[in-house]
């Protein structure tokens, strides 16, 4: 993905007022109207300029924009930071332009979910309307439930035109059972992989453990778990574990993956039991790998 430097379309500096922006644009709007302007590139210009000011003329829009960074040029490959939107508190303003697609594949493709959220919120500044934001939360308070202090910030324009953000502070109950796209996202364990309810773990074996079969306790997130490895498993195989995934109603399941481990050759005494193991077994790996 390319991207797209705003503030350059409409000639302007980061630190511009939120008024400077509507100048610029009128300005541009008027120099490249299809209608009026001798620009041979004037319907493109005008639809970039407009483009660039359906973000910078919103605060949230603008505000989430900035967090991407300054460092990137117009035209360069982009990808966003990694979560570069957690605690980004969206109050729902803007939502009917984003809702009815005035915003350009670039926006689209980066804050498309943010936008989605606040449509369906109520109109701006509407009483109670509904805020929405990004969090991450450890895999376990989503076993268990938790109550956490968040610090969100909202984007406000200050008495100088500036867009600056404001902090606050919510104490907020994390429920059990909560899955990722409830607004809340599981943030990645170092073990665990999350789908949905369900949760998978990949667990080391030595070859015996899982050539004879053996019993096992790993450290599930809601507490230890104690489980059997059947005789004769491929390093690979995948063994449920029935209910024991995020809570719910059904609650999902968890999956324990098999990993092989060998242990090293590193001594006299483990050379001569590989060795061993070589001479009693009639065995090929690569039997069926040319087929």
């Amino acid at each position: 993905m390319k991207y797209k430097d705003y503030y350059e379309t409409l000639g302007l500096g980061r630190s511009a007022t939120q008024d400077d922006i509507k100048r610029a644009y009128r300005k541009l709007a008027r120099k490249y109207h299809p209608d009026i302007s001798k620009h041979t590139d004037a319907e493109d210009r005008f639809k970039e300029v407009g483009q660039a000011y359906e973000v910078l003329k919103d605060p949230e829009k603008r505000a989430a924009y900035d967090r991407l960074g300054s460092q990137w040029r117009e035209g360069q490959e982009f990808q966003p930071p990694p979560n570069w939107d957690e605690g980004f508190e969206f109050s729902g303003a803007g939502a009917e332009a984003g809702a009815q697609g005035g915003l350009d594949e670039f926006f689209e493709a980066i804050f498309g979910h943010a936008t989605d959220a606040r449509a369906r919120g109520a109109p701006s500044h509407a009483p109670g309307q509904d805020h929405h934001a990004k969090i991450v939360i450890d895999l376990e308070d989503a076993y268990r439930g938790a109550q956490h202090a968040l610090s969100l910030q909202m984007p406000v324009v200050d008495a100088h035109g500036q867009v600056v953000m404001q902090t606050r502070t919510l104490n907020v109950a994390i429920p059990k059972g909560v899955r990722a796209g409830q607004h809340l996202r599981l943030k990645g364990h170092p073990r665990f992989r999350v789908d949905e309810r369900d949760v998978s773990l990949e667990v080391p074996v030595a070859p015996w453990e899982a050539a004879l079969g053996t019993r096992i306790t790993i450290q599930a997130p809601d507490g230890l778990v104690e489980m059997t490895v059947p005789k004769n498993s491929a390093g690979g195989r995948r063994l449920r574990l029935k209910g024991k995934g995020i809570p719910g109603s059904p609650p999902g399941d968890l999956y324990v993956i098999l990993k092989i481990v060998l242990p090293p050759a590193d001594s006299e005494h483990a050379h001569a039991a590989y060795d061993a193991m070589r001479k009693a077994f009639d065995f090929d790996p690569r039997a069926h790998f040319s087929r």
